[in-house]
């Protein structure tokens, strides 16, 4: 028996009358501030499936550091200031720290058990626990050795193929996490488990959590009932397809893993160490919250990686004073004879504001996974009602004009600036770019140590400027960003060369030092 297309929007008719009608009962007067919804549907027109932080950043500017919508009943907050974000997510975490149960990324396409969608409750915590003694501000010095080593065989990929430097960030970026969470060695570009790691994360970001990950199925769960040959149920087909996708990247390099731990080859890692801890394992379903928590730190590290270095070399590209300031400095401290290491770090106080300010300039992560407020509360008068999804709007938190004059401009001299404690807190990227609370990305302190050496090592021994034609001619950078999640830009022409042959030969002495 055929059934006829008006009975499904009928229903969905209803359903939002209801919630217009149940949440229209509430004050609005109480509410935060943000543009006029309409019957029913409320501001689902004001929503962008891309790059939703621009038309957030516009509201930051009308209505203030909390912006409130109404999507089908749902309420959205947009929270556009470190005080704002700092004063909910942070310091009010205990309530501000849940996901929403989103039915297509958590139920539909198996990802209710990554640390980005889980709830907030004993699996949440336990993943944290366990992520944070492997990758804790205290451990990392432990990396040091791999990253060093990371750093110098990127480079010596660099200079032999420059032309494809995004396949050589990937490289870096997926074998470093590789090695470090499953103790796997990536041996090429087209490694199976990097080509693996790059379709999931593809998914997670473009296709299953592009514009927020809320889906129609999310506000409207009876949809996930729909039969698969009904009009409007491709998202169930899709999801099929990608479940099985993710659930294999879950499973194939843990399973390497526990193989190799096995026959006694394994190289020691996240996975591996925890394992070995007999005071951790025996804890209640401990190796699947570990199989789950290193995906969830895979996932999180690589796209975070490639955007952050990716933004580092089209500044260098783009702003070449900066570039030799930075050389300068490096030349003076470290001097020409040798490769900058973590121990030159705080001599290195330029190579920091131009770490910071691609963080800023270039905002990695412009809008982070929404939280869920877990009861009513109420923020300097207004209400916040319970169930809302909160979003803290780092983009508009880096394009603050008050915080950061000429915001759009690429100024790393503008960290160099002494200022109190508080104020410095409040205007260091790194303290908002890899998210708030409870919630901040597991892999943050491993990333800062990584891309600090990539940028600094590339600064002390690279040129980074502009492509040339066969003619001469110089070729402007075209900088498009289509990316729902991650800002990063799409591959753009650069020229990558050694400095000198003195810095050539630097790089090519780091594979005999290696060996």
């Amino acid at each position: 028996m055929s059934i006829s297309p008006l009975i499904p929007a009928s229903v969905c008719f209803l359903l939002a009358l209801f919630l217009w009608f149940r949440n229209s009962k509430a004050s609005s007067k109480s509410l935060p501030p943000g543009p006029k919804p309409i019957p029913l549907l409320g501001n689902v027109r004001d929503l962008t499936a891309k790059e939703l932080w621009l038309p957030a950043a516009q509201w930051a500017k009308q209505y203030g550091d909390v912006v409130y919508l109404n999507i089908l009943g749902i309420g959205l907050v947009f929270l556009n200031s470190p005080d704002a974000a700092s004063d909910l997510l942070d310091k009010r975490g205990s309530i501000y720290s849940d996901k929403p149960s989103l039915v297509m990324a958590g139920e539909l396409c198996g990802c209710k058990n990554m640390a980005a969608f889980t709830g907030y409750g004993p699996q949440f915590r336990q993943q944290r626990r366990l992520l944070h003694k492997a990758f804790g501000v205290a451990t990392i010095p432990s990396y040091h050795p791999l990253l060093q080593t990371e750093t110098h065989t990127f480079l010596r990929r660099l200079i032999v193929d420059p032309v494809e430097y995004i396949k050589h960030i990937r490289r870096y970026a997926g074998g470093l996490t590789l090695s470090v969470t499953y103790g796997y060695e990536a041996v090429s570009n087209d490694d199976e488990f990097l080509e693996l790691a790059e379709e999931c994360v593809h998914l997670l970001s473009e296709r299953i959590a592009s514009g927020g990950g809320i889906w129609p199925v999310d506000v409207l769960p009876f949809l996930k009932h729909m039969p698969l040959w009904m009009p409007g149920a491709g998202f169930k087909r899709n999801a099929i397809k990608w479940k099985r996708k993710m659930e294999e990247f879950v499973d194939r390099p843990y399973e390497y893993m526990k193989t190799s731990m096995k026959s006694g080859t394994y190289k020691p890692s996240f996975c591996s160490n925890l394992l070995e801890d007999a005071g951790i394992r025996e804890q209640e379903d401990f190796e699947f919250h570990l199989k789950w928590s290193a995906n969830s730190m895979y996932s999180a590290s690589i796209d975070t990686t490639i955007t952050v270095v990716s933004h580092f070399l089209l500044a260098m590209m783009l702003h070449p004073e900066a570039q030799r300031k930075a050389q300068q400095e490096l030349d003076n401290v470290v001097g020409t004879d040798r490769l900058p290491t973590f121990e030159d770090r705080e001599r290195l106080p330029f190579i920091e504001c131009i770490f910071k300010e691609v963080l800023r300039w270039g905002v990695p992560v412009p809008l982070n996974l929404p939280h869920r407020l877990m009861e009513d509360d109420i923020y300097n008068d207004m209400h916040v009602p319970k169930g809302t999804l909160v979003f803290g709007n780092i983009w508009a938190m880096m394009r603050n004009e008050t915080m950061y004059p000429d915001p759009d401009s690429f100024i790393p001299e503008r960290f160099m600036e002494k200022l109190s404690p508080e104020l410095e807190k409040k205007r260091n990227p790194k303290n908002f770019a890899f998210g708030f609370g409870r919630r901040q990305c597991p892999g943050m302190n491993l990333v800062d140590s990584s891309v600090w050496l990539l940028m600094a090592s590339m600064l002390a021994t690279l040129d980074v400027s502009k492509a040339v034609d066969g003619h001469g001619n110089t070729i402007e950078p075209i900088v498009q960003f289509d990316n729902p999640i991650f800002r990063m830009p799409n591959p753009f022409q650069c020229d990558l060369r050694p400095r000198n042959q003195k810095a050539l030969s630097l790089i090519k002495q780091t594979e005999v030092l290696s060996g």
